[in-house]
């Protein structure tokens, strides 16, 4: 049997509270699933992979023997919130759409999310949220209560999920952000990551005196340590951004296409058509578009018909 130690080594305030928030993420979003597929509208099959994928990634780096040894390196701890923070939370999102989000959105308190989820906020609150946690205070008070470390974890799923919101959710967004707004927010994303990993990087000080003691089995001094952590987040910002990158110049590219594609549809056909709502129906994404094409075509069939 295990006793009363061997339980508190296994830090059970730090784990039980994000599991237990994880399983009532997911009854929700499957009884979500359940009663769109009632309907007949049922959730694309990547969405729903990509949202089992993220919870399931949230729960594995928050379960031992990851957890234990981020208590230990903060390598560890740092990829820990790269999961939590970059990769579960962007997964998470993919896997919401207008629908999924239709009864949250319905609810009185609903413009709250729209407001945080805007741009500009989004981007503060996520950069107050990282700066705040790897401050050695708060940082450090994370590694010695386990309740506090759960928080933090949660702090960097919701914020996380809110940044990615702010680009690919399916709330609305500003008319200025379409495009190279969104390039130049993520640009500025990463941009504020790189400043703290650089931190870490060079810095010629141990910022987080919890890890001051050596890791001789693993050949790591605590600078050391420090340092491999700041490279493994300026690796996975690298690799992240460049791939969201050539994500949004193909989609700003189709969309571009589409929005031309219908406005030569228009100017050939007769049929008139403003630019902005090309651009809105492009911005939209492909059913969209298809949609306002197969009208225009319709309309140019029925249009002389109605002539005189």
């Amino acid at each position: 049997m295990i006793g009363l130690a061997g339980i508190e080594n296994m830090h059970l305030g730090e784990f039980v509270p994000p599991l237990g928030a994880t399983l009532l993420y997911l009854l929700l979003y499957r009884r979500r699933l359940h009663s769109l597929a009632a309907q007949g509208r049922r959730v694309p099959a990547w969405r729903r992979g990509c949202f089992w994928a993220g919870a399931l990634a949230l729960t594995v780096v928050q379960l031992p023997p990851l957890d234990g040894l981020a208590d230990g390196l903060l390598v560890a701890h740092m990829l820990q919130h790269i999961v939590i923070g970059d990769v579960a939370s962007l997964l998470i999102v993919l896997g919401l759409t207008g629908p999924v989000l239709a009864p949250l959105l319905r609810m009185r308190y609903s413009r709250l999310l729209r407001w945080l989820s805007h741009p500009l906020v989004a981007v503060t609150l996520w950069a107050l949220d990282l700066y705040a946690w790897h401050l050695p205070v708060l940082y450090q008070l994370a590694i010695r209560h386990d309740l506090v470390h759960a928080l933090e974890h949660a702090c960097m799923l919701w914020f996380g999920a809110l940044l990615w919101l702010a680009v690919i959710g399916p709330l609305p967004k500003p008319a200025w952000f379409r495009g190279w707004g969104e390039v130049g927010y993520l640009i500025l994303v990463r941009f504020l990551g790189a400043v703290l990993a650089n931190a870490l990087i060079w810095g010629q000080s141990v910022f987080y005196p919890v890890y001051r003691s050596p890791d001789a089995a693993r050949g790591l001094s605590p600078l050391s340590d420090q340092n491999l952590a700041g490279g493994v987040m300026m690796i996975e910002q690298i690799l992240l951004t460049t791939a969201f990158l050539v994500w949004l110049f193909a989609r700003l590219m189709r969309r571009d296409e589409q929005r031309q594609s219908l406005l030569d549809i228009s100017a050939r056909r007769g049929v008139p058509l403003a630019a902005e709502r090309a651009e809105r129906a492009a911005a939209a994404g492909p059913m969209a578009a298809d949609r306002l094409r197969e009208r225009l075509l319709r309309e140019a069939h029925l249009e002389p018909e109605n002539k005189p």
